[in-house]
C-alpha cells in the first residue's frame, strides 16, 4: 500500500482541472495515495478510500449538486469493500424513513389486528434502493447529477459519503441528516460474505477473512475508515444546529417503534398522533419495514439488477443477508475482537 500523499497534494487534485485536457480520474491514479489489496483499486481522497469511479461521482456531486433546505439524507457506512453489495442497515433505513415521510400523504400504512394490508404499498412492489436514490451513485459520469433536480420536494436520498466529502452547503442549508452507526465487526463479517457471493471480483483462493480484517483494521475499505465515517457524523450530532441525528443498528432493533417515533419528528413529518398510535401505526410501519417482512418479498428474493448502485450484476437477494447483531461472534475471535475495537 502506498504511502500517504503530502496533504497540500490531496487538495491541489480536489480542485485541478487539467490544462492538457488530462481526465480527473487517470490524474488521481497517477498521484492520489492508492492501494491494490482488494479486489479493486482504491484512491485515498480527504483521508477516505474511494474506487475510481467513486472519487470522479463525488467531483460532480460537489460541482453539480444543488441541495436544498428540506432535503432529507439517510447515511450509512457500506457493509461492502467494492460497490453495489449490501449495505449496513441501509435498507432497513430506506424503508423506514421512506414509509415514515409517506405514510400521511400518499402511502397510508394501515394494519388491523395480527393480519397486514396495505392497501399496494410500494415496498410491496419496490426495493428499497428503488425508492431511495443515492447521491453518489450510481456512476454520476453516466446517470448525471441533475436527474436528482427532478425529485418533488422533500428530496429523501441516501449516501455513503462521509460527513467531510458532502457536497458543500448541505448542513448549513439545514439539510437533515440520519446516520445509522453498526458495530464495525458485524459490518467487516458482512463484508466478508458479500465479497465472497460475487464471482465477478474474481477473489483468490489466498485471500482470507484474516486478509479482510487486517486490512479493515487498518482502516484500507471502501468510504472507510469506519470509526472515521461514524465520528464525523457524531460530531455533526452534537452541533447546536441539532441537523444530523446519530443511530446505533443494535439499539434501533432493540427498540424499533422508539426510534421509528424519534424518526418522524426528526425528518420534519407530523409525529405519530394518539389516533395512529392507538391504531397500531406505529407498529405498522416497523412490521412493514421488518427484515423479515422485507426479505421474504417477491421483489427482493428474485431478479437481478446491474444499475441501482454500481455497475456489476447484484442479485436482489444480497440486500438482505441475516439482519442480526453480534454475528460478529460466529466469526472473530476475542483477541481480534479487541484488536477493532481498540480503533476506535
Amino acid at each position: 500500500m502506498a504511502a500517504d500523499a503530502p496533504q497540500q497534494v490531496e487538495k491541489k487534485l480536489e480542485q485541478s482541472v487539467s490544462e492538457e485536457g488530462e481526465t480527473y480520474s487517470s490524474l488521481l491514479t497517477s498521484t492520489l495515495p492508492t492501494t491494490q489489496d482488494w479486489a479493486t483499486p482504491l484512491f485515498r481522497l480527504q483521508g477516505c478510500w474511494l474506487t475510481r469511479q467513486c472519487v470522479e461521482s463525488v467531483r460532480l456531486v460537489d460541482a453539480q449538486f444543488k441541495p436544498r433546505p428540506d432535503d432529507l439524507l439517510l447515511a450509512t457506512y457500506p457493509k461492502s469493500a467494492v460497490q453495489s453489495l449490501d449495505q449496513s442497515g441501509t435498507t432497513w433505513l430506506k424503508a423506514l424513513a421512506f414509509t415514515i415521510l409517506n405514510r400521511s400523504r400518499r402511502h397510508p400504512v394501515v394494519f388491523t389486528g395480527a393480519g397486514a394490508g396495505d392497501n399496494g404499498h410500494p415496498l410491496l412492489s419496490h426495493n428499497p434502493h428503488d425508492l431511495v436514490p443515492f447521491l453518489e451513485m450510481p456512476d454520476r459520469a453516466l446517470n448525471p447529477v441533475a436527474e436528482l433536480e427532478a425529485l418533488p420536494s422533500p428530496r429523501l436520498l441516501c449516501t455513503h459519503l462521509p460527513a467531510a466529502l458532502l457536497p458543500p452547503a448541505t448542513l448549513g442549508l439545514g439539510c437533515r441528516v440520519v446516520y445509522l452507526c453498526r458495530d464495525p465487526k458485524d459490518v467487516l463479517v458482512s463484508l466478508w460474505y458479500h465479497m465472497r457471493s460475487m464471482p465477478v471480483l474474481q477473489l483468490q483462493d489466498s485471500f482470507q477473512f484474516t486478509n479482510a480484517f487486517d486490512l479493515f483494521c487498518e482502516g484500507v475499505s471502501l468510504f472507510g475508515p469506519v470509526w472515521e465515517h461514524c465520528l464525523g457524523y457524531w460530531k455533526g450530532s452534537l452541533e447546536p444546529s441539532n441537523n444530523v441525528l446519530f443511530f446505533k443498528y443494535d439499539e434501533m432493533m432493540a427498540q424499533a417503534e422508539k426510534h421509528v417515533k424519534t424518526l418522524a419528528g426528526f425528518l420534519g413529518v407530523p409525529s405519530f398522533t394518539a389516533d395512529e398510535e392507538s391504531g397500531g401505526a406505529v407498529e405498522g410501519v416497523v412490521r412493514l419495514c421488518s427484515f423479515h417482512n422485507l426479505k421474504n418479498l417477491p421483489v427482493n428474493s428474485d431478479g437481478v439488477v446491474a444499475d441501482r448502485i454500481g455497475a456489476l450484476p447484484t442479485k436482489n437477494s444480497m440486500f438482505f443477508r441475516k439482519g442480526k447483531v453480534v454475528d460478529w461472534e460466529n466469526h472473530l475471535t476475542q483477541e481480534m475482537a479487541h484488536k477493532l475495537d481498540s480503533h476506535h
